[in-house]
């Protein structure tokens, strides 16, 4: 029982709110986005907001595994090389000094994205490119793109259906790859992509149900493009004001877009979750657990000479 009454202690601290019942280890972030081309200027900044809002709470990017379908920062059409903003005062570059991208252009495939979820990668595959998860793992798995009524493309010239995506959450199951998921997808008709999920220990949230477009928040006239998702931009202004200890929950960002601002509806599904998300500190997904390591060897330095 002294392991288990540390480990409690050792929440309660951090958190000064939540009792510690997530029991994960290590928190990990898979981040997709999965289209070409300048006019999708939008899709990469809602992909490396995300990115920069889990570095910036503590996920190392050796825990991070980016996708990103197109190089806007270096696109010859960009007015300012090396930069992908965000918003259109051009506040924050979300491309930053030290972005580590570990899937991208035409290694952005729905087999390289299923391989890299169940593990099924050839044996010299790069650790920067494998999910090294376990069964104490918590995982953040953002997707952004353009999709329909069961699918989302890739590239536009290929598709992961909701099916295939289901099925490959369960290998992840099955080989003890999750502990919990935390899946969040922005792209139209989104929500019909967690509904083939079966598999437990899953909390799921989408920029729109079925039947619905997910649409764009604001042009930036300088690049000619709009440069965020309505949903990915509220999520990430919600964001910004989390810290490591904060005592936000689940249950808060899971509104963090009404219908007012999004224009589309929300989707959440909870049933295949096990813990009220208002118990779940938004950390636990958005942020790194620190590692913890008991032991209960002594050594006795009351005789040890000082060096």
């Amino acid at each position: 029982m002294k392991p288990c009454l540390l480990l409690t202690l050792t929440c309660l601290h951090f958190s000064n709110v939540f009792v510690c019942q997530a029991n994960h280890s290590n928190n990990w972030a898979v981040l997709v986005d999965t289209s070409r081309f300048w006019f999708n200027y939008r899709h990469v900044a809602n992909v490396l907001s995300i990115y920069r809002s889990v570095k910036r709470l503590g996920i190392p990017d050796s825990q991070i595994i980016l996708m990103v379908a197109d190089d806007m920062a270096c696109n010859p059409r960009n007015p300012s090389p090396a930069t992908v903003y965000n918003n259109a005062d051009q506040q924050l570059n979300v491309y930053g000094d030290d972005v580590e991208v570990d899937f991208r252009g035409y290694e952005v495939t729905v087999e390289n994205f299923v391989r890299l979820l169940t593990g099924r990668l050839p044996p010299d595959t790069p650790r920067s490119k494998q999910l090294l998860t376990d069964e104490g793992s918590n995982i953040l798995i953002y997707l952004t793109g353009h999709g329909g009524d069961g699918f989302l493309k890739f590239q536009d010239s290929e598709e992961v259906t909701s099916q295939e995506l289901a099925d490959a959450l369960e290998q992840m199951w099955q080989k003890r790859r999750y502990h919990e998921i935390f899946f969040m997808i922005d792209t139209c008709q989104a929500s019909s992509m967690y509904e083939k999920f079966y598999s437990p220990n899953i909390l799921a949230m989408a920029s729109s149900l079925v039947g619905e477009d997910s649409l764009s928040h604001h042009v930036d006239p300088a690049i000619g493009v709009y440069i965020i998702d309505r949903y990915t931009f509220y999520a990430l202004k919600f964001l910004e004001n989390v810290k490591l200890k904060s005592r936000i929950s689940m249950k808060n960002f899971l509104g963090v877009c009404p219908k007012q601002d999004c224009i589309s509806t929300v989707g959440v599904r909870t049933d295949l979750f096990h813990r009220d998300p208002a118990k779940v500190p938004i950390t636990d997904f958005f942020g790194s657990v620190r590692p913890v390591e008991l032991t209960f060897n002594f050594l006795d330095i009351s005789n040890t000479p000082l060096q």
